[in-house]
């Protein structure tokens, strides 16, 4: 499709997602997620792709939902848009392939929930992070009261939650909201290189370890550890001989 609000670069195994809606601080709206969802099935279907970046243009990673678009909407039409990006956002955690967030500004409302769907986030030294809802009158509506307590824990999430305080990159690393912090001019340089690092790696390996992790997170300790010698087992006499052989005869793998 023609994207008005996304660019995306795909280069070296790895897709860069930039929101492009500086004017409006990349707030999400409807075209956003129709977009988001186009990307998300494109991507997912280019097996050359092995990892997906997402990060914002401007100052602003995404500072919230596009609150000119809801605030004349009625409770079901409130609901509709809340399953709207929470679809998408879930979208985002069942991709096959890692989704690194690059957090280059303001991740505020809507903007954090998109971050939280990735599967780990870097953040510029100049990010700053909110879930202002309660300010409106209102609570957030893509998943952040669900993902936010289970990233950080119960009383650092209600603490954003109830409070509505930004807090900076180095209280988000504190609280393990972000995985590491970098100067802003260094953030898509450090995103890369990260994404390179995985991409060199198995990709069945890459894709499976996703895949169990998020599956596993969801049941019960005993049963998802059965899933992982499922995993574990499938691997052998296909690709993981492959990095044993090439790991003892000290030479790179051919995946």
């Amino acid at each position: 499709m023609e994207y008005k609000i996304l660019n995306i670069k795909i280069e070296d195994a790895i897709a860069i997602v930039t929101i492009s809606r500086p004017e409006a601080m990349n707030a999400l709206n409807s075209l956003f997620f129709k977009e988001m969802d186009a990307a998300i099935a494109e991507i997912s279907a280019n097996k050359n792709v092995m990892v997906m970046i997402i990060t914002g243009e401007g100052k602003a990673f995404v500072a919230g939902a596009d609150i000119a678009e809801m605030v004349n909407m009625n409770s079901e039409e409130g609901s509709n848009f809340s399953r709207l990006g929470q679809n998408t956002f879930s979208s985002l955690e069942k991709m096959e392939i890692p989704v690194i967030g690059a957090i280059n500004g303001y991740a505020l409302g809507g903007g954090l929930e998109l971050a939280m769907g990735c599967d780990f986030r870097i953040a510029s030294a100049k990010a700053k992070f909110g879930q202002p809802e309660v300010s409106l009158g209102m609570i957030p509506g893509y998943a952040a009261t669900q993902r936010l307590s289970r990233l950080v824990g119960i009383a650092d999430a209600l603490y954003m939650l109830l409070t509505a305080e930004m807090i900076n990159a180095n209280d988000a690393l504190r609280i393990g909201l972000v995985q590491k912090v970098v100067e802003p001019e260094e953030l898509m340089n450090e995103v890369i290189s990260l994404a390179k690092k995985i991409a060199s790696k198995g990709p069945k390996a890459i894709k499976k370890a996703k895949a169990v992790t998020r599956t596993g997170i969801k049941m019960d300790f005993d049963a998802a550890s059965e899933l992982e010698s499922v995993e574990f087992g499938s691997l052998f006499g296909n690709e993981g001989e492959e990095g044993m052989k090439a790991f003892l005869e000290k030479r790179p793998p051919n995946w």
